[in-house]
């Protein structure tokens, strides 16, 4: 942790971000509890689980091919102090969803409440490359992997309690509450960094893009690299899990809490434990070390207290594999196009993850057991680490110092 200390030390700006982040990621999944089990009360199907946690991700997909020029274009913090109001003002309107009559207008502002915290996330990404030294780089990627986990731990294991004492609504009127206090401490940061000047229109900034990509073929396997951690979107999963095995001995709320904050545990840790070991060559083992722990998972789930524990271990691989390939990406491509490399980047990622949300209640529809679909999304990983090898082989990527 000495090293992250120093980091904030030495930089004031991104200490002061850190602790906005913080924030805001709090709020964006303390209101996830309340979602889910409003979703569980009103005895929904595994279908309409899934297309729910599909959406979280799906707004970032459809937004990205835009959001990466505009980024590049308008000063930061004018766009990140427009998107935390966006998420505050449609975090309260959820306390209007009753009953399934309501569920159109769930859909609508999920999609809008994640398309404004995924917008600011790329607007972050993109930020810490252009105020920030290539040396200090990754390790602010990796304190932004802690901060997000830290925030989901929190926010998760909090968010159960609070639905389970006060209600749903009362989370969700909290969540835009924390929102309003972000927003205010982000209007007293001052951010200035250089936008690179250019006449060209978002048309001919995404051809230029493309032109890029296509001369720069390491880019799209990096991003490729990167979308595959989009398997961790256990968002359905979790929430079926709950409703098949553990509804009977614990309440809804508070096993989607300690679920996703036993994981989140795992996803704290895991950079701090590897953030010393961790290079090029030895990517490889953590991809193959997630695809165990969660087939470990996928063993034991059905007992409520070892999948607490399994939970744990499959989180601890999760942020080391994001922010070494997110870091790889950053430190192999023109500081011209961060903007909208890393909005395609974070494009790909969530399409995983959509399509990991939908194929997980597409399969249980059909009758697959949650243990076969968690195997699955191991075997994904393992699949990860044949192709980062052969990435390794035929691409020349710079080294992360």
């Amino acid at each position: 942790m000495k090293a992250y200390t120093k980091l904030l030390s030495d930089e004031p700006l991104l200490k002061r971000l850190s602790a906005i982040q913080l924030i805001v990621y709090f709020g964006a999944w303390f209101s996830n509890v309340a979602i889910y089990t409003l979703l569980l009360n009103m005895n929904v199907s595994a279908e309409i689980v899934a297309f729910t946690a599909m959406i979280h991700f799906l707004a970032g997909v459809i937004q990205a091919p835009f959001s990466g020029s505009i980024i590049d274009k308008v000063q930061p913090k004018k766009l990140m102090l427009s998107l935390i109001l966006l998420e505050m003002s449609t975090t309260f309107f959820l306390i209007f969803i009753h009953e399934l009559s309501d569920l159109w207008l769930l859909y609508i502002l999920i999609f809008v409440k994640m398309a404004a915290a995924s917008f600011y996330f790329t607007s972050e990404m993109s930020l810490l490359p252009k105020i920030l030294s290539s040396s200090n780089l990754q390790k602010a990627n990796e304190l932004h992997s802690i901060i997000w986990s830290f925030s989901y731990t929190l926010g998760m294991a909090l968010s159960g309690f609070v639905v389970y004492l006060l209600g749903v609504k009362m989370a969700f009127i909290l969540d835009g509450l924390i929102l309003l206090f972000a927003f205010f401490l982000f209007y007293r940061v001052d951010i200035e960094v250089e936008l690179h000047e250019t006449q060209e229109n978002l048309l001919a900034m995404m051809q230029d893009t493309f032109a890029y990509l296509k001369k720069n073929p390491h880019a799209i396997h990096l991003m490729l690299l990167h979308s595959f951690i989009g398997l961790t979107a256990f968002d359905a999963l979790v929430a079926l899990m709950v409703n098949n095995y553990y509804a009977s001995i614990i309440a809804t709320s508070l096993a989607l809490g300690l679920l996703h904050a036993s994981r989140a545990i795992g996803l704290v840790v895991g950079p701090i434990m590897m953030r010393n070991w961790v290079n090029h060559k030895r990517v490889v083992y953590v991809f193959i070390a997630q695809a165990l722990a969660i087939w470990l998972w996928a063993y034991v789930m059905h007992n409520f207290y070892l999948s607490i524990a399994a939970s744990v271990v499959v989180g601890l691989f999760t942020t080391t594999l994001w922010s070494y390939t997110y870091t790889l990406l950053q430190k192999n491509i023109d500081k011209k196009y961060y903007g909208r490399i890393v909005a395609y980047n974070d494009m790909l990622f969530l399409s995983s993850a959509a399509f990991t949300s939908y194929m997980i209640g597409y399969l249980a529809t059909l009758e697959y057991s949650l243990g076969f679909i968690t195997f699955l999304i191991g075997l994904g990983f393992a699949i990860g680490a044949i192709y980062y090898r052969w990435i390794l082989k035929t691409q020349q990527l710079g080294e992360i110092q």
